[in-house]
């Protein structure tokens, strides 16, 4: 257990887990390898053998390709109940991106082959994870569409309004450079337009913290 946390309680709040039986979550957590890693720390890199699926009791984690020019695009921000790398778990192959600790953090890891075996043993746990595979799939898309198709503004707003429900989106670690490794952008763009929203009435800011003070204001750009 990870700081008094009870595994099974917390595997059966986990998407992929849900609705399993006890005994095959007991089964599930005396498989589960628990890591810690400091901030900063890389905890695996894209091309390598993926270890498994990766699963935060507490911290928050970025998980980023790099460009060619050494720059980082940020994928995912993970926090407390989140998981990550699913594909390189379940597919068998190495690890489609790399991942790093962006603040003091306390993991699990569920080995590939024993997944890949419950798949095979299991209808109920396979269903779940064609299903969670599946709103991965929706939010890489949804990802994609952001960059391609609107303005920095209305992706920064609805970064914002997302921290309302995910709080792996603020908080420790989560600083402009990294929210403008996320949305494509600089640094010095993420603070213009931080700014801008500040004169809207939308946001409060300062060098640490993004306050909302006007959801309304954000979702009205958001959906422009």
């Amino acid at each position: 257990m990870a700081g008094g946390l009870d595994l099974e309680l917390y595997l059966q709040r986990l998407p992929y887990f849900a609705g399993l039986t006890s005994a095959r979550l007991t089964e599930i957590a005396a498989h589960a390898a628990l890591r810690s890693a400091t901030a900063g720390e890389a905890l695996f890199f894209e091309g390598e053998p993926s270890a498994g699926l990766w699963m935060i009791a507490h911290g928050r984690v970025k998980f980023f390709k790099l460009r060619p020019n050494g720059q980082e695009h940020i994928l995912r921000l993970c926090g407390d109940g989140d998981t990550f790398n699913d594909i390189g778990a379940f597919d068998g192959g190495v690890n489609p991106a790399n991942a790093t600790a962006l603040s003091p953090t306390s993991l699990y890891v569920l080995p590939t082959s024993f997944l890949r075996d419950l798949i095979a043993r299991d209808g109920t746990f396979a269903l779940r994870v064609i299903e969670v595979l599946s709103g991965r799939l929706r939010y890489f898309t949804h990802q994609i569409e952001n960059l391609a198709l609107y303005p920095v503004l209305m992706r920064l707003a609805r970064f914002l309004l997302q921290q309302t429900d995910n709080p792996s989106l603020s908080g420790q670690g989560v600083t402009r450079a990294l929210i403008a490794a996320h949305l494509a952008t600089t640094p010095q763009t993420i603070s213009t337009v931080l700014r801008d929203l500040e004169l809207l009435g939308a946001i409060r800011f300062d060098r640490q913290q993004v306050t909302i003070l006007d959801e309304d204001i954000l979702r009205s750009i958001a959906s422009e």
